[in-house]
């Protein structure tokens, strides 16, 4: 009896060491070599684009176009594309959400950064959760928006349409050409976009000679020459 409730005890410790190991040990970070290389590379691009824009703009000094939470959100959209957390939807609505929640926050109460800071962060998450936007990076834009430089600030709600929505722009564009060049990636998940994109991606790398023997196998196909 005693052995039996041993064996009852460790096969719950097993059961539930392995239920932790569920969420410890995310299955999008055992990837191989080929997927790390597109990520490097989506990222490189992605961001690289956002400060050659900056460097061509006025404002380079103030690093006003390339926001930190744009290095968090390419870690979702190049590192873990199948997250829900990365899909274009809170990719874009979390981050606009969360400078305009940002933004408002500082206007109303511009100088009480212990006030302010988390009041930004917290109001940022809870938009986001009604409107099912949730994107992790867009409480570091709201963050921005209350602590950035003085040049930030002096942006008010401009800061939603430059640097945010045009970088986050930038970043999903790079990452729905990035994403979808390989067969083994797809970005957005189950979306009527990737189906065309790769489609046409298809037709554009087949040569005309595969698609002239694709022509000639269908008409020795019987069914191609009933009369309907």
């Amino acid at each position: 009896m005693g052995k039996f409730v041993a064996q009852k005890r460790v096969g719950r410790r097993i059961g539930r060491n392995i239920r932790i190991s569920r969420y410890v040990i995310y299955k999008e970070t055992l990837i191989d070599f080929e997927e790390q290389a597109w990520s490097f590379f989506g990222a490189l691009f992605g961001i690289g684009l956002i400060a050659f824009v900056q460097s061509q703009s006025l404002f380079r000094i103030e690093n006003v176009l390339l926001i930190g939470s744009f290095g968090a959100s390419s870690v979702l959209v190049f590192g873990a594309i199948q997250s829900p957390l990365a899909q274009p939807r809170n990719l874009i609505g979390g981050q606009i959400l969360s400078a305009f929640i940002g933004v408002c926050v500082f206007k109303l109460i511009p100088n009480i950064i212990w006030l302010t800071a988390p009041l930004a962060v917290a109001a940022s998450i809870v938009l986001m959760q009604v409107t099912k936007t949730l994107h992790p990076p867009g409480g570091a834009t709201a963050l921005i928006a209350v602590i950035g430089t003085p040049n930030i600030k002096a942006l008010g709600f401009t800061y939603v349409l430059s640097p945010v929505l045009t970088g986050t722009l930038i970043l999903f564009i790079t990452a729905l050409i990035f994403n979808n060049l390989t067969s083994n990636r797809k970005y957005p998940t189950n979306s009527r976009l990737t189906r065309v994109f790769k489609s046409a991606r298809l037709r554009i790398g087949k040569s005309p000679n595969s698609t002239h023997r694709e022509l000639k196998k269908k008409c020795r196909k019987p069914e191609s020459l009933k009369i309907h």
